[in-house]
């Protein structure tokens, strides 16, 4: 997901978007049986947090200084990461959405937006956070039927 239009003056700090990945993707650990792999907090320019099933990786990271949000899935083989530039095996979510949206009903769209509705994004930063975590659960629900 990227953000090209101008950059709106709030950033958001690498402790307060780790605390909102939690929240928002908490679904992955309690519906999907994911753990997190990984958290990163470089300065206040790169922010990540990766989570695992075994056979994929979820990476959900955000460049602050640039305002660039990304969620890619990264499908293992033999337990290891492929190179980033695999198309058959690193996957954006931005992609998947259009598979996934196709196969999709309306009940289950609004369900799912009915999940998130607990949470109150203010800031144009929460909105992209939250808007993502919605899209990857969605997706994750027909991710074994989708042809990649």
């Amino acid at each position: 997901m990227k953000n090209a239009s101008s950059r709106s003056a709030e950033m958001i700090g690498g402790e307060s978007y780790i605390k909102l990945v939690k929240a928002y993707f908490s679904y992955l650990d309690m519906e999907y049986g994911f753990m997190r792999l990984a958290e990163k907090i470089q300065g206040n320019a790169f922010y990540g947090i990766e989570y695992t099933d075994g056979q994929k990786i979820v990476s959900v990271s955000y460049e602050n200084i640039t305002d660039y949000f990304t969620v890619i899935f990264f499908l293992l083989k033999e337990g290891e990461r492929p190179n980033y530039d695999d198309k058959e095996k690193t996957l954006h979510l931005d992609k998947l959405n259009v598979k996934v949206f196709s196969v999709a009903d309306n009940d289950e769209i609004q369900l799912n937006t009915k999940y998130f509705s607990k949470f109150k994004a203010t800031s144009e930063t929460e909105k992209k956070l939250l808007k993502a975590a919605k899209e990857l659960r969605l997706c994750l629900k027909y991710f074994d039927k989708l042809t990649i």
